[in-house]
């Protein structure tokens, strides 16, 4: 069965794979480009990069509201618990470190980024997102610069790559390109642009881009936009 990923604005991903609900980074309240608001969400699971505020401000709220089970880094899921986010609800893990789920296997990776949370305590180190679902091999970099163990990353192959194109706070679009070759996924998509003016970026052109210097399958959609892979 195909896997159903819709782009809820900025980092935001709804995915649906062999009946399970998952959520990335959702920030949707205070985001003025997300197509919809927290109390919309649906999710089994939520699954956090790092502990910036547009990457989980609505988290909290979501998972209490759904049941849904949070996984992010040790530091994160302290901070989801001080939420009220019921114990059993919260996975902690860290770069590194896979762990088997309902919905398939998730790792965190390495991100080069910082992290703390919306109250200002500390969150730990940023990750990035590889999910090994029944379907397909997914790669969610997160907030990050270019780096050259992205090509471990892409060893046993990737069906999709999303990737931060914003620039100023993460890799922009010409080290996004360099990101590409270096994973070789068969697609990829831009997330974290044209939230705010700061990181407004022409993601047309950016495909462009990749479409003229690598394999890659580059997919644009605006937010609320579905694709399958």
């Amino acid at each position: 069965m195909p896997v159903k990923i819709t782009w809820l604005s900025h980092a935001c991903f709804a995915i649906e794979s062999g009946g399970h609900r998952l959520l990335i980074d959702p920030f949707l309240d205070d985001n003025d480009t997300a197509p919809i608001k927290a109390k919309d969400a649906q999710a089994d699971f939520i699954l956090l990069t790092h502990g910036h505020f547009d990457h989980v401000a609505d988290a909290a709220a979501i998972a209490k509201r759904t049941g849904a089970k949070v996984l992010s880094n040790f530091e994160v899921s302290l901070w989801i618990k001080k939420q009220g986010v019921s114990q059993e609800n919260v996975v902690a893990m860290n770069p590194g470190g896979a762990i088997k789920q309902p919905f398939g296997r998730m790792k965190l990776t390495i991100a080069h980024h910082s992290s703390s949370m919306p109250d200002g305590s500390y969150g730990g180190v940023a990750c990035g997102i590889l999910l090994e679902l029944p379907e397909v091999r997914l790669y969610f970099a997160g907030d990050t610069a270019l780096f050259l163990d992205m090509k471990l990353i892409g060893v046993g192959g990737l069906d999709l790559a999303v990737l931060p194109i914003g620039d100023r706070f993460t890799m922009g679009p010409e080290d996004s390109v360099e990101a590409v070759k270096l994973l070789s996924p068969k697609r990829v998509a831009p997330c974290h642009y044209n939230t705010w003016p700061d990181i407004a970026q022409d993601a047309h052109a950016w495909a462009d881009m990749i479409k003229r210097s690598t394999a890659a399958e580059p997919i644009v959609v605006q937010p609320g936009g579905t694709f399958t892979i």
